[in-house]
């Protein structure tokens, strides 16, 4: 680090009690003169803190993610879909959890229609069901229920495909 960065280094440890990892990702971030402010809340742990600065690091606009009410699992997956370059808006949201938010952006990478599963009622198995039946052109509306378990989806969808070939 140079000397301006030593000293905002410094400033910041004293004024926050930091642990060892929060501390080497700001180290990181003033090393590659990363807005670091952007993740230097005391809140965040190193892991959130890191997925803000992998972010910056690509030039990303890791505001959508830089919140506290996001796991670091799910910061990776919005900035997963930021690197995509698909609509995280879809999937930016807490009540999904990270392999929910997995299944929506695969859906956006394979330009897919993901509003038809992109609700928090479908876990995530039952939401790869309905990912891939739409993948293969499926008519998925015969399994479309978070009543149905995603092993009977995946029956159904298999007798689809079957039936398609």
């Amino acid at each position: 680090m140079n000397e301006e960065q030593q000293l905002t280094y410094n400033e910041l440890i004293s004024k926050y009690n930091f642990d060892k990892g929060q501390k080497e990702e700001i180290r990181l971030g003033l090393e590659q003169n990363l807005d670091i402010s952007l993740y230097t809340n005391p809140e965040f742990d190193r892991f959130q803190m890191e997925q803000i600065r992998l972010g910056l690091e690509k030039s990303l606009d890791v505001s959508i993610y830089s919140k506290l009410e996001f796991t670091p699992f799910q910061m990776d997956e919005i900035r997963k879909g930021l690197k995509d370059r698909v609509d995280v808006t879809w999937f930016a949201k807490p009540e999904f959890n990270y392999d929910q938010m997995s299944e929506i952006r695969k859906g956006l990478k394979n330009k897919i229609d993901v509003s038809i599963y992109a609700i928090n009622e479908f876990d995530w198995f039952q939401m790869s069901e309905i990912r891939k039946g739409l993948e293969e052109g499926l008519n998925v509306e015969s399994y479309l229920n978070p009543g149905i378990t995603w092993e009977e989806m995946e029956r159904i969808r298999l007798e689809l495909e079957s039936n398609n070939e």
